[in-house]
Formats: C-alpha cells, sequence, structure tokens
C-alpha cells in the first residue's frame, strides 16, 4: 500500500524533570505531554463517532503519512480539507453483525476533489472514486468481506481550496457485488420477493405513475407518482397534495430498466438511500392482491398488511 508506511506517533518524549518538590516531579513532566496530545487531537480532527473532518494541514497530519479515522455509526460522512497524506477509513458500526451480510455504500460530495478513494483488501486496492470523478449521483457499494476504504491525496502543487469528502451508508438490503448504485434489478420480482418487500422496505404505497423523466447524465430515472394508499414511509418523501386528494412524490431507478409510464395502480416497495426513495419491487396492484391471499390462505405471508 503507497503512503503506508507510519501510522503511529512520533518524537513524544517526556522532558526531563528538573528541580522542585519530588512530589510534583511526575505532573511537571506529565503536563507538557498531556496538552501536547489534547491540542494535537483538538486541532486534528473532529468528529462524532458518525462524522469526521480533518485537514492535511495540521501539524499532526503532516507528522505522519497515514491517518486512521474510527467512525461507528450506520450514516456519515467524512470531509478531509486540504489533503495531504493518505486515510484509512476504519468503519466499525455498533450493529454490525457478521452473521448478516453487510454494504456499504459512498457517495463522493459534489465538489469533491484532491484524494482518489480506493477499496483495499489484504494491501491490494480498487479504485472506487477518481480524483475529480464525483459526477451527480455517483454512488459505490461494496460489502464489508471485500475491504475497507482507503483514501489517498493525489501530488498537488496547490492544495488550496481542495476538499475531499463523501457520504457513507451502511445497508443490508442490496448485495453489492458489482460496484454499482442500489436499486432493484430491472427484473420483476417473484411473489416471494414482492411479500418479502412489502415487510422489509422503508415506503411501501399504493399508486399510479404520472409521469417519467429521465436523467441522463446522472443514469437514473425518476418516476413521479400520485399516491392513493400510504402503508408505510420511513422518510417523508410522499407529501399531501395541495387539493388533498392524496400524496404525491418520485422514486428513482435506473436509467437502464427503462421505465415507462403506464395505467392503472401498482404497488411501490423501495429503500431510502441517501435521502432519495430508490425503487424496489412494483407490480401491479392487482397482481399483489392475488399473491398476497394465496400466501395467506397457506400461511406463508411473512407479514399482515391489508391488500385493499
Amino acid at each position: 500500500m503507497r503512503g503506508a508506511t507510519r501510522t503511529g506517533q512520533q518524537g513524544l518524549r517526556p522532558p526531563v524533570p528538573g528541580p522542585g518538590p519530588p512530589g510534583l516531579a511526575p505532573l511537571l513532566w506529565l503536563l507538557p505531554v498531556l496538552l501536547a496530545l489534547l491540542g494535537g487531537a483538538g486541532a486534528q480532527y473532529s468528529s462524532d463517532l458518525c462524522s469526521w473532518k480533518g485537514s492535511g494541514l495540521t501539524h499532526e497530519a503532516h507528522r505522519k503519512e497515514v491517518e486512521q479515522v474510527y467512525l461507528r455509526c450506520s450514516v456519515g460522512a467524512v470531509e478531509w480539507l486540504y489533503p495531504t497524506g493518505a486515510l484509512i477509513v476504519n468503519l466499525r458500526p455498533n450493529t454490525f453483525s457478521l452473521a448478516r451480510p453487510r454494504t456499504l455504500c459512498i457517495k463522493p460530495l459534489s465538489d469533491s476533489s484532491g484524494a482518489n478513494i480506493y477499496l483495499e483488501k489484504t494491501g491490494e486496492l480498487t479504485l472506487l472514486v477518481r480524483d475529480g470523478e464525483h459526477g451527480p449521483g455517483r454512488v459505490q457499494c461494496f460489502g464489508f468481506e471485500q475491504g475497507g476504504l482507503f483514501v489517498e491525496a493525489t501530488p498537488q502543487q496547490d492544495i488550496g481550496r481542495r476538499t475531499t469528502g463523501f457520504q457513507y451508508e451502511l445497508t443490508g438490503w442490496h448485495s453489492g457485488a458489482d460496484l454499482q448504485t442500489p436499486s432493484a434489478p430491472c427484473r420483476p420480482c417473484s411473489d416471494t420477493e414482492v411479500l418479502l418487500a412489502v415487510c422489509t422496505s422503508d415506503f411501501v404505497i399504493r399508486g399510479s405513475i404520472q409521469n417519467v423523466t429521465h436523467e441522463p447524465s446522472r443514469q437514473e430515472s425518476a418516476i413521479h407518482l400520485h399516491v392513493s394508499r400510504l402503508y408505510r414511509q420511513k422518510s417523508r418523501v410522499f407529501r399531501v397534495t395541495p387539493e388533498g386528494s392524496g400524496w404525491q412524490g418520485r422514486v428513482t431507478t435506473l436509467l437502464e430498466c427503462g421505465v415507462r409510464s403506464g395505467h392503472g395502480d401498482f404497488l411501490f416497495t423501495g429503500h431510502m438511500h441517501f435521502g432519495e426513495a430508490w425503487l424496489g419491487c412494483a407490480p401491479r396492484f392487482k397482481d399483489f392482491q392475488r399473491m398476497y391471499r394465496d400466501a395467506k390462505e397457506r400461511g406463508l405471508n411473512p407479514c399482515e398488511m391489508g391488500p385493499e
């Protein structure tokens, strides 16, 4: 791994205690050490265990080539001002369980520049985001077993006004094996997948498609919906219409899925991702009614939900 030659603090040696009362001698030489540690930590970064913000211009950052960052939340952000050297981002969320596969997704900040972001495992680096490639909506996902994050500053003659940063989310609903933007597959969901999506999705609604707009620069399509029945929503994506005749909102999917406007009611399910609603399973509502009733008659429905 390039740049990963020194990872610990160096040069902190307590001064030889001078004359004074014997009982104060340990305190006299400990005090400069404590002040150095506290002062360096305060100037080096700020962190609330969910997000980290640091600067490559601090005295401490210049004394070692690799900075270790520790985060313990499922959602947060990393912001690195004037990047120099490298960062190793250690994600150890409190909700982490080895028994349940987890996927980490990162989304570069819109003005991110000054460093490359890699996936690192046992010294091997896989480039995720090249310096300056922070196109709108660019998201990369990978499983925890695929490695961790290594952020390396690129050589710059002038590092002024450069900031490297990204948001991150830990999810358990996307395989992430292909390092692609998480969304439902373009293929239709099976009956079992639909019934499970009803129980586990961040939003479940009944509605119709008003319009579909495509955003080639983001490789995304936005599906604008009129919602007649709101079963569940984790965030307030769908809001009451001005005339009070239901709800309205939009969900996002991949452009390659080729979504088009269609008549009739659908059951829309999906997950929140970086503040946006991403489409999961979306069968026609009459098909959902059939599969729900069939599963209930056989006692196979994973959760209760009125099909009407």
